[in-house]
Order: structure tokens, then C-alpha cells, then sequence
């Protein structure tokens, strides 16, 4: 498979790590608004295209799919063009910033059928997934998780530290790992969700602390708490408490409530979520097949997104 990345910052480079170890896939092309920046990344991947312009990529016949790894408020509409020129797209985290977006980006892949998957990494962690794999198995129940999404980020810079050319968004893109894997985990939807933020940040525009609080239908709850402003430990840390044991995920770790660890290695065929995500999404274009975090299995998170904008616009 002939695969284009768009954006070639820290997410860029962790996709680009990650397809390198997986058999049958050539990354073909290589977009970033900086032409050197492009080139250099092209360079060290062994990508014959190196481009400003997304549409050099969408008009390529060497490109079967894209990795979209953009700012987020390029997501919906870059996701579409993808769709409308017959090339699958993986959509990094978050598929779009509005409810309205999101469903645009729904009924174009019904309409054209293409594989369309977003970046809920969370779904592919290790840790996640020895999870998901018992509450499947119904050897645990989750009753209640309490997750901590830190970063220390006043200015505009991405997760290497370097500066960033749009602004991030608490609600819509850290939120929405939470809110998602909550879903995914109880496997039921959230019919309860609220929000408070604090106060707006004069330069960003944005609020630097968030609280939400979601319920599913049988009362399982979440309670999320997100932060630019904490000065460490950073990420995010997701306590499972349930009916036969607690557990703390950290990315791909995890260990018990006494904070034993517990080995995840043999989930799957790596450690790396980032490349497990993407096994998926070939693998689901390859076998013609929905891909786990396909548009469609996303739609309620965005929804409940959308709902706890609302409330914090009032």
C-alpha cells in the first residue's frame, strides 16, 4: 500500500516510525507547509514527493491512502477532499472541532465508501486493550474511571516543544480520547455529560483548565479532568476502577492499584499504539473491511462533544 502522511510534525514523525515497521506499506509522499521541512522528512523516509500542497497528493496515482496529521481545524475538510478523490484516509485525533463538521465527514464516507478511520489511539494502547479484552470476556466490569490529561502548554507548541503554527483545544482533542475510550471500554453510549472550564487564556483564546463529568446507561461514570497550565508529571493517566480490581493505564503501560505492573506484551505484535493504529487501518483497506475507530464508531463521541460545547458556549 502507497501511503501519503500530511504534516510532518511530532505526530507526523510517530506514524512515519511506526509504518516503517509494518510489511507491504511505502510511504509514497510527504506534506508540510514548510517545502524544507517536507523535503528533509521525505528524505529520511525514502518519499519520492515532498509537497506544500495536499492536492499534489490527492492527484498522484503513486498514493492509495492518506494520514492525515494537519491541525485540527484542517481535519474535516481535508478528510472529505480525501474521500472525494477515492483515496482512504486515516484522520489523526480529532476528526473535526464541530458536531456539524464531524457529521459532514460521516456522510461523505457513506456516500462514497471509502475507508475513513480517526486516530482514537487510546483504542490501540497495550494497556487499553487488556482492558477492553476482560470487559469483553465479562471478567471485569468498569464502575468508574478518573483520568488526569496534564500538559504545561501557556504558548503554542507541540508535544516535542516546538512551536506551533495553530491552537490546540482541550474539549476537542484531548477531551475526546476520554470520552471515546469511556464509550469503548463500557461498551454502552454516555447519556449524561457536563462541563465547567476555567477562565479563557487572554492570548490563546482558549480555557487552560477543564472538568467533565459523563455517565453511561447503566451508571457506569467517568470523571475527566484537563489541564495546560500543570507543571508535571505530564500526559494523561486513566484509573480504571472496577468490579475486580483497579487499574492505572499511562499510553501503553499499565499496572494494578498498588501500582504493580502488569505485562501487557503479549496483547499484540508491538508496544506501540501509534503502529497498532495504523496495522488496523492497512490492514481494514487491504481486507476491504471496517477498520476498529472508523468514522461511523466515533460519531457518539463527537456528538457528546458537541452537546458539552453547548453548554460551555451558554
Amino acid at each position: 500500500m502507497k501511503i501519503a502522511v500530511a504534516g510532518a510534525g511530532a505526530f507526523g514523525i510517530k506514524h512515519l516510525d511506526g509504518l516503517r515497521r509494518i510489511d507491504d506499506v511505502e510511504v509514497t509522499a510527504i506534506v508540510s507547509r514548510r517545502l524544507d521541512q517536507a523535503s528533509e522528512v521525505a528524505d529520511r523516509y525514502g518519499a519520492a514527493l515532498a509537497t506544500t500542497e495536499l492536492d499534489d497528493v490527492l492527484a498522484s496515482a503513486d498514493v492509495d491512502a492518506v494520514i492525515l496529521c494537519t491541525p485540527t481545524q484542517l481535519h474535516a475538510d481535508q478528510a472529505i477532499a480525501c474521500m472525494r478523490s477515492g483515496k482512504h484516509v486515516q484522520v489523526e485525533i480529532p476528526l473535526a472541532d464541530s458536531w456539524p463538521d464531524a457529521q459532514r465527514v460521516f456522510e461523505v464516507q457513506r456516500e462514497t465508501g471509502v475507508t475513513c478511520m480517526v486516530g482514537h489511539t487510546r483504542r490501540f494502547n497495550p494497556s487499553h486493550q487488556w482492558i477492553h479484552q476482560r470487559v469483553v470476556a465479562g471478567e471485569l466490569r468498569i464502575q468508574q474511571m478518573d483520568v488526569q490529561t496534564y500538559f504545561f502548554r501557556r504558548t503554542n507548541t507541540n508535544a516535542l516543544g516546538q512551536p506551533r503554527s495553530w491552537t490546540d483545544n482541550l474539549l476537542w482533542h484531548h477531551a475526546a480520547h476520554t470520552v471515546d475510550l469511556f464509550q469503548y471500554q463500557c461498551g454502552e453510549p454516555i447519556v449524561r455529560a457536563q462541563a465547567l472550564q476555567g477562565p479563557v487564556h487572554p492570548d490563546l483564546g482558549i480555557p487552560l483548565d477543564m472538568s467533565i463529568q459523563l455517565q453511561t446507561k447503566t451508571g457506569a461514570l467517568c470523571t475527566l479532568s484537563l489541564s495546560f497550565n500543570n507543571d508535571g508529571p505530564l500526559g494523561t493517566f486513566f484509573r480504571y476502577i472496577c468490579d475486580n480490581g483497579t487499574y492505572i493505564a499511562r499510553y501503553d503501560e499499565l499496572t494494578n492499584g498498588r501500582d504493580e505492573p502488569i505485562d501487557v506484551t503479549g496483547v499484540a505484535v508491538s508496544m506501540d499504539g501509534i503502529e497498532l493504529q495504523d496495522r488496523e487501518f492497512v490492514a481494514a483497506v487491504s481486507e476491504g473491511r471496517e477498520p476498529n475507530s472508523s468514522v461511523a464508531q466515533v460519531m457518539g463521541c463527537y456528538q457528546v462533544l458537541g452537546q458539552l460545547d453547548a453548554q460551555l458556549s451558554r
